[in-house]
């Protein structure tokens, strides 16, 4: 029987969350990118195979996908975006699992639309112990991106807007990383958290 733990990592737009994946992966544990997975599924022949037929051979230039030429297909058309994620879900959803299934460890689970993505996960069977929120205050949130990404308060306010609000994923945490002030505040928090999963371990 499977005894892995699978935590959850989640956070919003300018939050930090890569840096705490950074770290954990820094102390030899356990992370599944899925934002990695999605972007490398599409070189999987099956996947290949289903794109072409859907969307057509000139996408893959020297067997490699034209993302762009893609993106520029599903942008406004959320009929052939459906289709595109009928076909990359199910075996996004498969590697993930997988990698679950073959750690007998805490595996920690990256995924930046954790909550947005509900319905997926509970379709596809992907269960977490606990959830970890990285934390910061909508302003704070602001304030970075617009360093960042080197752009407006409006603009960066409108790409925050797209997510659900921070405050909202804090609420449906299960730990808490708040990473509003320096890196060794936040540090201990992710310390603190991980000792205590493995003394429950």
């Amino acid at each position: 029987m499977n005894q892995n733990k699978v935590i959850g990592l989640t956070g919003s737009i300018s939050t930090g969350k890569s840096q705490i994946s950074n770290y954990l992966k820094s102390k030899g544990l356990k992370l599944i990118d899925t934002d990695k997975i999605a972007r490398d599924v599409v070189d999987i022949p099956e996947v290949v195979d289903k794109i072409k037929s859907q969307f057509g051979d000139n996408l893959y230039l020297s067997g490699r996908l034209d993302r762009k030429k893609l993106a520029s297909i599903i942008f406004n058309d959320d009929n052939s975006r459906e289709k595109l994620n009928e076909i990359t879900h199910p075996e996004i959803y498969k590697i993930i699992l997988e990698e679950i299934k073959n750690s007998n460890e805490i595996v920690f689970v990256d995924i930046p639309l954790l909550f947005e993505n509900s319905e997926l996960n509970e379709r596809f069977g992907l269960k977490f112990d606990e959830i970890w929120v990285v934390y910061v205050d909508r302003e704070t949130q602001v304030k970075r991106l617009m360093i960042r990404d080197n752009i407006d308060r409006e603009y960066a306010e409108k790409k925050i807007d797209s997510q659900i609000p921070i405050e909202r994923k804090k609420e449906l945490a299960d730990v808490i990383i708040d990473n509003r002030f320096d890196l060794d505040f936040t540090i201990k928090q992710v310390d603190d958290n991980l000792k205590r999963l493995k003394d429950e371990n």
